[in-house]
């Protein structure tokens, strides 16, 4: 089933899978993260922390004590002054800011390349939950509504580099999240969204 989205000046076509409505979006552009060229600037430009859900915070209370020793004194203290997570006038959850920019659990790897504590310490087998869901998902955000989740891709002109890099190698959206989708929605739900994209490519 093909859905139009109105909003403002623009218009997406989504297709349902079981619950979610999927922007074409995640299929028709590329995109592969180019950190050598960008250096992160989605961890550290915007004026919002990372949504987080509900169950996440829990995630945060939890592995906390073990990523802070990768952080900085400037993230240490914002978390002290702010809280681990914040909520939002609407009523969401949301990563805190150092000085209304980067991520408070953002870090520079040994090539000055932002990376997220939770992340490192999972990949150093330390903890067992990689990193907010959101930021996995990136570049697709998704929207719970009271009858569905909406799937889109969210095109910011700092990640230029990165679609670049996705039409050079030919990779589209959707592969390039595909562990984080997997993650958010399971196999079955991905392997519907390859099934569509087929039929897209058509």
């Amino acid at each position: 089933m093909i859905i139009f989205i109105f909003f403002y000046t623009y218009i997406w076509a989504m297709f349902q899978i079981k619950n979610t409505l999927v922007s074409e979006s995640i299929i028709e552009n590329d995109f592969v993260c180019n950190l050598s060229a960008c250096k992160g600037a989605c961890c550290i430009e915007g004026n919002a922390g990372a949504p987080l859900g509900a169950k996440e915070l829990e995630q945060i209370k939890k592995f906390l004590p073990i990523v802070k020793r990768y952080l900085s004194s400037k993230s240490i203290d914002e978390i002290k002054k702010q809280g681990q997570f914040i909520t939002t006038p609407s009523g969401d959850f949301e990563t805190p800011l150092v000085g209304g920019k980067e991520c408070v659990y953002l870090i520079l790897n040994e090539n000055k390349v932002p990376q997220c504590s939770f992340e490192k310490a999972y990949s150093e087998g330390l903890i067992s939950w990689k990193k907010p869901i959101s930021c996995h998902l990136y570049p697709v955000r998704t929207k719970d509504f009271s009858e569905f989740i909406s799937v889109n891709y969210d095109k910011w002109s700092i990640c230029n580099d990165a679609c670049i890099l996705g039409k050079e190698l030919q990779v589209p959206v959707y592969k390039f999240v595909k562990e984080a989708l997997i993650r958010k929605f399971g196999k079955d739900w991905y392997l519907e969204l390859e099934l569509a994209a087929k039929d897209f490519k058509k």
